[in-house]
């Protein structure tokens, strides 16, 4: 990687549990590319602060996580479609201080949903109604699936979701009375570093009778949904998967470079190495 300089443009991510994956990602690729950037993960409980940095400090571009995808909105200059479709950003591009949101989250299920081949007439549970659960869901219902179930703690967001796409809304304590679905995806902390590890989103009963499973947790990389559903057999779709997919569009908002399928697989595998 190039020695810090003064000229070196900075991208960032503004997450409440920052992990080394999508530092690992960038940094591989600009040291990779010769690119004079560094990418630095921060553990942030003060939404509004960190986007007055980015600001101030002429970051390039910020990656957004949980739990902040909703609250960096009011102070962005302007939203994208892809964010303003959903309510949810998950990435930040300063040009010249006019900061732009985007959700490359959004585009990222888009295209694992097309590459896994999953059946569009498949029923669909979806836990959880946060940020991540937005471009979730969005790109579910733009991908042509009608039948579509919420479980959420959240009654507010589950319904509002729900009603915005047509879909069907569940609290999430009826989660052991709800009947299997061919496809559940799990867009809750659950299983997640940091405080939830070890815990199972879904009951075993739906993972065995689901016949794809769907893990948006990147860390740890295997979480207990996908060691359950990998031993059941079940077709699985990663968090890693859709970090690297999403990253790949990142990168190009950032630096204005598309990146060929092979440095974002060499750069993903790169990111899971320890550190």
């Amino acid at each position: 990687m190039a020695i810090l300089n003064v000229e070196m443009q900075m991208c960032i991510s503004i997450a409440a549990r920052p992990s080394n994956v999508g530092t690992r990602f960038h940094n591989f690729l600009y040291e990779e590319l010769g690119l004079n950037f560094v990418y630095k993960g921060f553990a942030v409980d003060d939404a509004e602060g960190a986007v007055r940095g980015v600001r101030a400090l002429k970051i390039r571009g910020a990656a957004v996580s949980m739990p902040h995808k909703e609250s960096v909105i009011p102070f962005m200059d302007e939203m994208d479609p892809s964010a303003a479709a959903i309510d949810a950003v998950n990435t930040i591009v300063n040009t010249d201080g006019y900061l732009k949101a985007y959700n490359t989250d959004y585009t990222a299920v888009v295209t694992a949903l097309a590459q896994h081949s999953v059946d569009r007439n498949s029923s669909v549970l979806v836990r959880g109604s946060g940020g991540m659960a937005k471009a979730v869901i969005a790109a579910f219902k733009d991908s042509g699936f009608a039948d579509l179930t919420i479980a959420s703690r959240n009654e507010a967001t589950g319904k509002a979701l729900a009603h915005k796409y047509g879909y069907v809304w569940l609290s999430e304590s009826d989660l052991e009375r709800i009947d299997s679905r061919q496809v559940i995806v799990n867009v809750t902390p659950l299983g997640m570093s940091g405080g939830n590890e070890g815990q199972l989103s879904f009951p075993e009963r739906l993972i065995s009778a689901a016949e794809v499973v769907f893990e948006v947790i990147a860390m740890p990389i295997e979480t207990p949904l996908v060691i359950a559903a990998t031993a059941a057999g079940k077709e699985v779709i990663t968090g890693m998967e859709i970090m690297a997919l999403q990253a790949a569009i990142q990168f190009e908002l950032y630096t204005g470079i598309t990146l060929s399928e092979d440095q974002v697989r060499r750069a993903s595998e790169f990111s899971r190495q320890p550190a």
